[in-house]
Order: C-alpha cells, then structure tokens, then sequence
C-alpha cells in the first residue's frame, strides 16, 4: 500500500498495524519473487543459448570432418583409377629390382628394358593397396600431386641438379694429369 493511503486507512481505523506490516512484508516477497524469476529465466535463457552456439560449432566440426572424409575417399579413388587405367603391362623378368618403401627394402622382378626404364626415370613404382604397380613418369607425376606417399620409387631426372652459388667450376684452372689412375 502506498503511504498516503495507509495512512489514510489508520486513521479511518479500518486496517491496524499489524495488517500493514503483513501487507508491506507480502509485497516485498512478491517484488523479490519477480526478480528471482527474472533472473532465473535470464540464466536460462543465456544457457541455452550457449548450448545452441556449442551445438552449432559441434555440428560445424563434424561437417568438417565428413567433408574432409568425403575428398579423401575421392581422391583415393582418383588414384586407383588413375594407376588401374594406365598401369604398365608387367612383363615379369628374372631381374630382381630393389627399392625402399618406408623403412623396409622391397624387391620386384622385372625385365632388362623395365630396369633401364625404371633407373631413367621414365617409369615409376607406385602401391595400389598392398601390391607395386609399374606406371608411366606422366601417370606417376599425376598420382604424386593427388598424394605422394602412393608413389613408392620415381627416378625423376628433370629435377634442378645442385651447383654451386657463383655458377663457375671452382677447379676449372687445374689441369686433370694424362697419367691419373681411377
């Protein structure tokens, strides 16, 4: 009640003290009953917004995720038809030809001429699943752009040979002796 009217209603004699202070007292537990709820429905209302942002991010990882999967798995794909297509027919040879794949040394019998072209360059040795497969230096430059662990052994010799900076022969002014023995 407000203070003019309680005072009113005390002179009147229709209310006593102690039913205005039951009065005021109700009045506050209601006044702080609302700003509980307020405040409640506030951290409520906040939590849940917090737990929809951490859905939306959870969800936008997973999406990720899949995505990433999804452009594995095609590429991988890529690369089985790619070595599968262009695969070089293999001519068994009695000529065993190692090369390292990881850490271990792996050995594949090929032919003389498969030799010379493997040792120039102008084939490779790529793992299709746990098999080696012979593919042409083209075939081999394709799957090591897509992924260069499947390209096991490729002797590319158009790569930039090493020479030094100044780009002159540092022993260019000594003669080699007629006599040298190698």
């Amino acid at each position: 009640m407000g203070n003019a009217l309680r005072d009113q209603l005390l002179k009147a004699g229709l209310v006593n003290d102690k039913q205005v202070k039951q009065a005021a007292k109700e009045k506050r537990k209601e006044n702080s009953q609302k700003q509980g709820q307020a405040g409640t429905i506030d951290e409520t209302r906040l939590q849940a917004q917090k737990a929809q942002a951490e859905k939306v991010e959870r969800d936008r990882q997973l999406n990720w995720q899949r995505q990433q999967a999804a452009e594995q798995k095609a590429m991988a794909a890529q690369i089985r038809q790619l070595i599968e297509a262009n695969r070089e027919p293999s001519d068994e040879g009695d000529i065993p030809y190692h090369f390292v794949d990881g850490n271990k040394v792996k050995r594949l019998f090929v032919s003389e001429r498969v030799r010379d072209q493997l040792s120039h360059g102008r084939l490779a040795i790529v793992r299709l699943d746990n098999q080696y497969e012979l593919v042409s230096a083209e075939i081999a430059r394709k799957i090591g752009a897509r992924d260069g662990t499947s390209v096991v052994l490729f002797n590319d010799l158009q790569r930039p040979t090493t020479t030094n900076d100044s780009g002159e022969d540092p022993y260019a002014d000594y003669p080699i002796p007629d006599d040298l023995m190698w």
